[in-house]
């Protein structure tokens, strides 16, 4: 990685792996071009920025012939991360949709229920996170959009089926679709330094129907083959990733797979009270990512507050109650915010 990358690189750079559209795109690489330092070192990766320049461009155009946006899905990003279920035929993936959520997905006991990408709000404690159930993935089946909404994704959540002799081939088979695109399951997520088209995002296996006879036997059996590298027509990998047991009809591990999402979000809740009324707002908070700042909060409450803030008091467990602090102040989980103008 070349050194001195700065603040403005590196927020394009998660912004440009978070994007949706060819739009979203060029704009994140104009900005991580402009922002690169130049010298011989990022020779290569000024090229690879120009030619996804160039790439993007293209896009845009066969986007806007076609009247479609670039992913053929566009889902409006909602709460405080965006989770995306993948698996094969009949893994549960909607199960866990309709135990966690409020939405009413069709739930069979036959495969490819789900022929469209649809999404619902998950509760976790004081927040709302955005999970997108995926049709189901095989060797001969993965539409076109869903690499590009995996690739824009906070985590994505890879079920195996432990109701099914077939469930861990079915695991390499999504596996293995993915690896024929840029867009990559991996332990975190990331650019891939040597290539600036392709991206990880961050995974968590998730075996699903434990509950299920014979269950406990295949996980068993299961466990033997998953952690170890599988070769396959598109290279080698494995299914290495931090990995959480559930049965989503009778809930077992359900509140411990929640949480984790939560942590591997790695945001943080902030509540705001006005200076006039003194009462803090305890039932909506807003997120943003851990490290972010008073003036990364100030323009989620309001447009104008970005231009217009002066400073802030916090009431938060890194701080004094009630101490003044500037737009740069790093804000912590639970902060509470009074933002003066």
């Amino acid at each position: 990685m070349p050194a001195n990358l700065t603040a403005m690189y590196l927020k394009a750079e998660r912004d440009f792996r978070r994007a949706s559209t060819p739009d979203e795109e060029l704009q994140c690489l104009q900005v991580m071009l402009r922002e690169l330092p130049k010298h011989k070192g990022t020779d290569k990766m000024q090229a690879d920025l120009k030619a996804r320049i160039s790439q993007a461009k293209s896009d845009i155009q066969t986007a806007q012939n076609s009247r479609r946006t670039g992913t053929g899905i566009r889902i409006p990003r909602q709460g405080a991360g965006r989770v995306v279920l993948l698996g094969g035929p009949n893994a549960g993936k909607s199960q866990f949709v309709a135990a966690t959520t409020n939405a009413n997905p069709t739930v069979g006991e036959y495969p490819f229920t789900t022929r469209e990408p649809s999404f619902a709000m998950m509760p976790f404690e004081d927040v709302q996170i955005q999970l997108i159930d995926l049709p189901p993935i095989t060797r001969d089946l993965m539409d076109i959009s869903i690499a590009g909404i995996v690739r824009g994704a906070d985590i994505c959540l890879l079920m195996l089926d432990l109701g099914s002799d077939d469930g861990w081939e079915q695991c390499r088979e999504v596996l293995d679709r993915f690896a024929a695109t840029k867009t990559r399951l991996g332990r975190t997520s990331c650019l891939d330094k040597s290539d600036i088209g392709r991206s990880y995002t961050q995974t968590l296996l998730v075996p699903n129907k434990i509950d299920l006879d014979d269950a406990s036997l295949r996980w068993e059996m299961f466990q033997d083959s998953f952690r170890q590298p599988q070769e396959s027509s598109r290279g080698t990998h494995s299914l290495d990733f931090d990995t959480y047991v559930i049965s989503a009809t009778a809930m077992t591990g359900v509140a411990e797979l929640q949480s984790a999402i939560w942590t591997a979000l790695d945001m943080v809740r902030v509540y705001t009270r006005s200076p006039k009324e003194k009462e803090t707002d305890f039932t909506n908070p807003f997120t943003i990512p851990r490290g972010g700042t008073l003036a990364d909060l100030a323009p989620l409450v309001h447009k104008d507050l970005a231009d217009n803030l002066k400073f802030a008091r916090v009431w938060g467990s890194a701080i004094h109650d009630g101490s003044k602090v500037t737009a740069d102040y790093v804000l912590s989980d639970k902060d509470v915010v009074e933002i003066h103008t």
